[in-house]
């Protein structure tokens, strides 16, 4: 029998008991601003040990998902080793996280084993090749008007913006918002134009016969519109060696939309192995919009919601009791949405207005548990989980 919830809980006491008894579970969870805090430059992240060894404690029960990298300057890897003290025990011991990184196109197994399935030689050169493009353009856009930025201003700001992941290249103007922070509107100028760059890195892909080999991420996003492309938000459990999609199945093959993909699963997966999923994530944006007939629409986006959607659809689909999680990551130093716990205790059975800018009463995507006192809160019932799972 599944139990479904009809209001959205704090309190993630039952929670923890009832994933403790459950023997097919996996938990799949995003990493920025759930298990650390969401920060500006990502070379100032810390990951807590004791998270890690709660990681490793529940192996073959957890995995990652991220548009971040395990390799790299910025990868989660360094802050792995950093945590725990030595990359020899980091590999010995199994201590990396496992999962899917890049946007899905990286993977790693917990001793640090990496592959890139699906990705071509080709493909990883242009790759390698764009953050000192994205610098040197980025670089002449700043020196012209309307920015005309000080070289010693743009050297700093740069360091921390174009960031240098093998796989994922990429643009993080946080550092921008906050040097801008009297000026709106010159940030604002800023991500249209970042994003003119970001567009011309497709071109020159194209240009080398790569036209469908890559495309942009925006976070934060407002879904997708009618061509597929993300929308930028402007400032404001089966046993080893089984392999039900293939055994060299990878990111190329996967459906774009969610009803092809769960239609996929529904066709491969035998419900007999389909393990209890719990999908954690932070980064979930609703926002309205005036509609052609006057009405109102919603505009929804996120860098969770697809696969927390997923999530979602898989428990109805196989019968399982799948699990949404939010952390609430708005009390990190990148400016979000974030949960009003007073107000949605208060108002459970109403609870949109603790909610704005995250998830509306129409979003079909429904979080059963809401972590409003950020990583911090998760990383302990993380480690309650491991601990009360082992015991039992």
């Amino acid at each position: 029998m599944i139990v479904t919830e009809t209001a959205y809980s704090l309190d993630p006491a039952s929670l923890l008991d009832s994933l403790a008894g459950t023997d097919n579970l996996l938990i799949i969870q995003d990493l920025d601003g759930v298990c650390m805090d969401l920060v500006r430059d990502p070379l100032t992240r810390t990951l807590d040990p004791a998270y890690l060894q709660a990681a490793h404690a529940l192996h073959g029960h957890f995995q990652v998902l991220t548009n971040g990298e395990h390799l790299g300057s910025r990868g989660v890897n360094g802050l792995v080793e950093r945590a725990i003290g030595s990359a020899q025990r980091c590999r010995e011991q199994g201590l990396y996280l496992p999962g899917l990184a890049a946007g899905g196109v990286q993977v790693q197994d917990r001793h640090g084993r990496i592959s890139h399935p699906g990705v071509s030689t080709e493909e990883l050169a242009f790759l390698a090749a764009a953050p000192a493009w994205l610098n040197e353009s980025l670089k002449q856009l700043l020196q012209q008007a309307p920015y005309q930025l000080a070289d010693r201003d743009i050297e700093r700001l740069l360091a921390s913006s174009v960031l240098d992941n093998p796989v994922s290249p990429t643009l993080n103007l946080n550092a921008f918002h906050h040097h801008w922070s009297d000026r709106p509107a010159l940030y604002a100028r800023l991500q249209a134009d970042g994003a003119g760059l970001l567009q011309a890195l497709l071109e020159g892909a194209a240009a080398q016969g790569l036209a469908q080999s890559f495309f942009v991420h925006y976070a934060p996003n407002l879904g997708r519109d009618t061509d597929g492309r993300e929308r930028l938000r402007p400032a404001q459990g089966s046993a080893a060696g089984t392999y039900p999609l293939g055994e060299a199945f990878n990111v190329r093959q996967a459906p774009a939309s969610l009803d092809a993909l769960l239609q996929l699963a529904v066709e491969r997966f035998d419900p007999r192995h389909m393990p209890r999923l719990v999908g954690v994530g932070d980064t979930l944006t609703s926002a309205p919009a005036s509609a052609d007939d006057g009405g109102t629409h919603w505009l929804r986006g996120g860098s969770d919601r697809g696969f927390l959607t997923l999530v979602q659809a898989l428990g109805e689909a196989f019968g399982q009791d799948n699990r949404v999680l939010y952390v609430d990551s708005s009390q990190g130093e990148v400016q979000r949405p974030g949960v009003d716990a007073t107000y949605l205790r208060d108002h459970p059975l109403a609870p949109w207005p603790a909610l704005d800018g995250i998830t509306d009463a129409r979003d079909p995507l429904r979080l059963n548990t809401l972590f409003a006192d950020g990583p911090r809160q998760y990383v302990a019932f993380f480690g309650d989980l491991a601990r009360a799972r082992q015991s039992r």
